[in-house]
């Protein structure tokens, strides 16, 4: 959405100011009438990276959802995640209208895996399938660790309470 205001702006020079958007693609150099009132997502991919540093994993899986926004942070992660000596054997992409039995079906997927360290960075309305499906499953116990971008952590507080239950040990990057 930010992309396509942004566009129209861009196209018919009249400034666009957002407070929501985040992807770091969205840049005054590419789009000289858009104006960012909050922070890109590669702002804090630094200390997501320094957290996996600190604790020694060598291996994460992004799991993001297959929007402008979800896929705008994974070049910083990326670099961020090489910088710091960790790697990403494999990305979860998850479609903003995934059901809850495609969710579930990626999760058993990254059962099958080794790496047990997962960045969450979508939207709440599919994250929240997500960490519901998650509990459901099994995955939300101790042999996994679960990283939320501040798209989930920084609304945690108007969640419903089954999906904070689900959430129950995952943690979040706030700005």
């Amino acid at each position: 959405e930010a992309t396509f205001v942004s566009d129209i702006g861009n196209n018919s020079q009249v400034p666009v100011i957002s407070f929501t958007a985040t992807n770091p693609a969205l840049s005054s150099a590419n789009v000289p009438y858009f104006l960012r009132a909050t922070l890109s997502d590669a702002a804090q991919v630094n200390s997501i990276a320094a957290l996996i540093k600190a604790f020694g994993w060598r291996e994460v899986v992004p799991i993001y959802e297959d929007t402008d926004y979800g896929r705008g942070i994974v070049p910083y992660l990326v670099d961020a995640l090489q910088e710091f000596g960790a790697s990403m054997p494999y990305r979860s992409v998850i479609a903003q209208s995934a059901s809850s039995d495609q969710v579930e079906q990626e999760l058993y997927k990254l059962m099958t895996m080794q790496t047990r360290v997962y960045i969450v960075h979508m939207l709440p309305t599919t994250g929240s399938i997500l960490f519901k499906k998650a509990k459901e499953i099994g995955m939300m116990t101790e042999a996994y660790v679960w990283i939320l971008t501040d798209g989930i952590a920084n609304i945690i507080n108007s969640l419903s309470p089954s999906v904070l239950d689900a959430m129950d040990g995952a943690l979040g990057e706030r700005f």
